[in-house]
Formats: C-alpha cells, structure tokens, sequence
C-alpha cells in the first residue's frame, strides 16, 4: 500500500469522555451521575468496578496534556462532566468544576492543542434522572440552560462545540436495553428520550450561535451501515428497520429538520409521539457547522423468523423482528467486526443523503488484549493495522468526494469502559490502574508519525 497524503489543514487528534477518565468523583464539589449510580449497583459493570477513579485525570490532566503533545495530536476532544459543573444539573456553575476546566484548557493551548468540547458525554446528573430524566421534556431545557452557562463561561477558548455525544446510545442503551446507565428498560420511555435530547441539542445550539456565531456547532451520532443478508423482501425491509431506528431517527430531523415518516410508522405500537410537540423538529434541526461521525462497526442483518431467533438489540425499539448475521470478519477485543469499508460506507451514506456540513471522524478504535511486553513495551500491532486500514477508508472518501475535515482516535488512553469496566483497552497509551502508570504503546508512536506528518506511512 502506498504512502496516503490528507489535504493540508486535516485535523488530526483523540478523544476522551469526562465519567471515563477524569475520576475524583467526590471531590471539588462534583454531584452524582446517573453513571455513578449505575455502576454502584451490583451486577451492572463486568468487573464490579466503577469510575470513581478512572484515570485520575483530574489530578493528572498536566501529565496526560503533555502525552497528548508528544502524540503530534492537534485537536483533543473532551467532554465536560455536566455534575462536575452543575451537581444538580441546574444553577449556577460550580466553582471547583469551572477552576479545573479552567487549567485543563489553559495547559492544552500553551502545548498548541485546540480544544474541541462535548457538552454531553452521558454523565447526566443524578437529579435530573429522579426528576424523570431524559424522557421528562423539562431535562432538554435544563440542557440548553447548562450549555448556556457554559458557553459563556469558556467560549473564549473553545472554537468547537458539541452538544451531544451518541443519543441513540443514551436513549436507546440507557432507557431501552437497560445497558447503560440510567438503567431502564421502557421503550416508549426511550423513545421519548431521544426526542428530548434532540430537542435540548436544537435548543443549545440556538442559544449558542446567538452569543457566538463566530464559532462552530456541531452534534456527534454513532453510524452504521446496515446492509440486508439476503435480497429477500423480509430481510431488506429488516434492514430497513435498523437504519431508520439506529440512523435516520437522528440524522433526518437534525438534517432535514423532520422524523422520517416510515420510522414514525416502525414504532407506532410502542409511542403515539405525543412527546412531539409544533416547533419541536424545527428547532432540532438548527442548522449546523460540523457533523461528528463516530463509527465502529457495520451491521448485517436479516428478519427473524421464530420466537426462538433471538432478536439482534433490546435497543432497536421497533426493529425487533431483525436479528444481526455475523460475516465471519475478525473481531476486535470487544467482538465487532473489522470492517473498514463500512467507514467509506458510511461516510459517503450521509454525504450523498444529506446536505450535510464539513464531516470530522469524532470516534473511531478498537479495543484488543494489550499487555506490557518483558522489555516494558505494548506492543499493539492488530491497533496499528485497524488504524491504518481505517485511515486508508476516510482517504478514499476523500477522494470521492465526501468534504471530511479531521479524525479523532478513540481513545487517549485506556479507561473505564461503561458497562464493560477496565477489561477493554482502547488507548493509544496503555494505563496500570494500580499505579496509574502510562506507557505509549506501539500504535501511539506510530499514530504521532501519522499526525504529524500528515501521512499514513507505505505498507
């Protein structure tokens, strides 16, 4: 494989989620999160743990900064822990919260890195959720009143703003499949959900690029795409099901300002839709500078055809009858599928769909089984060779046209992964949670020549 130049300008970095990293979760005034509530009860997390620590970050975000520049990495995106701020998810800013963000922005831009910042990585306060949570209308409104406060506070240093991070995933995995925190398993519940976040989105983007419309505003959705196993009529329409619920429920009313009619069809025996109110879909698709891609995986799938083919996702609310066929692909550690053609895929789908603005990669990784090596190394070669075959894929969209702007790697460094613990490891450097070592691995070297030079290297 030959030498790949990007076009000059393209923005190279990481990304990193507040609840998975930043720990001292009961210090400096920090409230509690759905998230920590999940993970104190039994039988929710893998391992039993919690992020209560994580990675320390909050007392070792000097250190992980100057990681960040050894990486060549230019763009670092990061999320605000919203109880960190507001511990009970309204009033005003929480002092402690605003001073570390405060030194953690400072310290990226003295290392020449350009902060890029999510308003919401799933760490919602606790409060809100006893409240109703995202499926009570009022919890998009004390968003937008969030994201206002702090906007003003810090948007004299941030020229990106994301609202969002994955809504499928908060909506569907938090009050569907019952995965991820807050933990419930009520599907009208989540589709109420995904509308409120959506609405919250459209309302902080509004009042943002009132204050600022100098700056850039954005939304990042989890994409696949899905593909039928076989050309029967059954199995299309299946896959059908899957894009609308898993795709064009957030990217037709954030896009196109309105939900696509077949998907309001799909879900009809779960939600009338009252939760839609006149104006609601107008203000979700207030129009955007940028649109975070975060892709990971491509699904193929089929109908199911007896009670006993179990259905794919207790998230697909409405795609139940479907269920996933696996390829034969090789997997990463958290058993997806290696598919970086579903990346073009995916790219080109919204490109060509949607009058979309400039695109940036805001996740893409792979966990695999990393070890420190007898010479104190981690070698990761299966890391290097799904970046670069990755890489390789948004170049060609690129080149067909599709106006990609940046990639960030998911992730810095290795951290609480959600429902799965500390068992799976998606850093660039590699983490020992006893002592809270860093070691760069192997792929985090060769992800700095990429960086730097702008170039995946020949292979």
């Amino acid at each position: 494989m030959n030498a790949l130049v990007f076009p000059e300008g393209f923005a190279w970095g990481t990304a990193t989620a507040s609840y998975q990293i930043e720990g001292a979760a009961g210090e400096g005034g920090r409230g509690v999160s759905i998230w920590d509530t999940f993970a104190d009860r039994p039988g929710t997390i893998a391992d039993g743990s919690t992020g209560a620590v994580a990675d320390d970050h909050y007392h070792r975000y000097a250190e992980d900064v100057e990681l960040m520049a050894a990486l060549g990495v230019g763009t670092y995106r990061f999320s605000f822990a919203w109880p960190r701020l507001q511990s009970g998810g309204a009033g005003g800013l929480n002092p402690a919260g605003v001073d570390f963000y405060d030194r953690l922005l400072d310290r990226l831009l003295d290392r020449g890195i350009k902060p890029w910042v999510t308003l919401y990585h799933w760490d919602l306060p606790q409060a809100l959720e006893d409240a109703g949570g995202w499926p009570h209308r009022d919890t998009a409104h004390r968003f937008a009143d969030y994201a206002t406060a702090v906007h003003a506070r810090f948007a004299d240093r941030i020229p990106d703003w994301t609202t969002l991070n994955e809504p499928w995933c908060s909506a569907f995995r938090g009050y569907a499949g019952g995965q991820h925190a807050p933990g419930r398993r009520e599907p009208a519940a989540a589709m109420a959900a995904a509308h409120h976040l959506m609405l919250g989105h459209g309302l902080a983007v509004r009042a943002m690029r009132a204050a600022r419309p100098d700056l850039r505003y954005g939304v990042t959705l989890n994409l696949y795409p899905v593909d039928a196993a076989t050309p029967a009529a059954a199995d299309v329409d299946a896959a059908r099901r899957v894009d609308g619920i898993c795709n064009r429920l957030f990217l037709d009313p954030i896009l196109r300002g309105a939900y696509p009619p077949d998907v309001r069809d799909d879900v009809a025996a779960v939600t009338d839709w009252s939760f839609v109110r006149d104006g609601d879909e107008q203000t979700i698709g207030a129009p955007l500078d940028v649109l975070g891609v975060n892709y990971y995986a491509r699904h193929v799938v089929r109908a199911r055809q007896s009670d006993d083919d179990p259905p794919a996702d207790t998230g697909w609310v409405g795609a139940q009858r479907v269920v996933k066929v696996p390829t034969g692909r090789p997997t990463t550690h958290m058993g997806w599928e290696i598919d970086p053609d579903g990346l073009f895929d995916i790219l080109r789908y919204v490109s060509e769909r949607y009058d979309c603005p400039p695109i940036y990669i805001t996740e893409n990784g792979a966990a695999f089984d990393d070890r420190a090596g007898p010479d104190g190394h981690v070698h990761d070669p299966e890391r290097i060779d799904y970046l670069d075959r990755h890489f390789r894929a948004a170049h060609r969209a690129i080149e067909a046209g599709v106006d990609l702007r940046g990639y960030f790697v998911w992730t810095l460094m290795d951290n609480f992964e959600w429902a799965f613990g500390y068992r799976k490891r998606f850093g660039l450097v590699h983490v020992d949670y006893a002592t809270q070592r860093r070691t760069v691995k192997d792929s985090g070297h060769w992800f700095a020549r990429v960086a730097t030079s702008n170039t995946v290297e020949p292979r």
